[in-house]
């Protein structure tokens, strides 16, 4: 059988600290596998983003609540490839390695309105719209209209804004209220994740 011509799998890529995971990752990984955006997506926990400061939980950790919060999700995975690769994790290191290891899929990067807001600042940018195509979702906190592409107007073709319903929620504020709330029950995560939270006395 010849195999040249076969369709590759899309495969997005959505990468994050999840710090933990909650309700607004897996209800916009569910939505965009199912509004057909992408033949599966795969969640990337990283274990050091170089934009952003200390305070992670461990990575063994952090990476077994996203695999228990997407168990049930159809075509949604959780990949440790960054745990492989050398620290501080680029988002252009990880999807050349994941294009290298799967030659068979297509990668298609998928990203919130506030890391479109500083892509420009993310290590060899440009390297990343010129090989892979990247989705862009809305986030409540900024605004409707769309960013302006001048600083990319070569790579615009390649660039997506997908209306997708996004959960108005931050793993930041999460951990915020488990801080300072005694009383916080677990609001904006699963309730096998908050169960796992509560058992680590986290």
């Amino acid at each position: 059988m010849c195999t040249q011509n076969r369709k590759k799998v899309v495969t997005g890529v959505y990468g994050g600290s999840f710090n933990p995971i909650h309700i607004g990752h897996t209800r916009m990984a569910r939505e965009v596998v199912a509004r057909g955006l992408v033949d599966e997506l795969w969640l990337v926990v990283s274990p050091q983003n170089p934009l952003k400061g200390d305070g992670l939980w461990e990575d063994a950790f952090r990476l077994e609540l996203a695999k228990m919060a997407v168990v049930e999700i159809d075509g949604v995975e959780v990949s440790d490839v960054e745990f492989h690769l050398p620290k501080p994790n680029y988002m252009f290191t990880t999807l050349q390695s994941l294009s290298d290891r799967f030659p068979d899929r297509e990668f298609v990067l998928i990203i919130g309105m506030d890391n479109w807001e500083c892509f420009v600042k993310w290590y060899r940018w440009q390297d990343i719209l010129q090989n892979y195509r990247l989705i862009v979702l809305p986030r409540q906190s900024f605004c409707d209209s769309k960013p302006c592409l001048s600083c990319v107007p070569e790579f615009s073709l390649g660039i997506e804004f997908a209306e997708v319903e996004l959960v108005n929620i931050s793993s930041s504020w999460i951990r915020s209220q488990m801080a300072e709330e005694p009383s916080y029950n677990g609001m904006g995560l699963l309730p096998a994740v908050w169960k796992k939270i509560k058992e680590e006395k986290r």
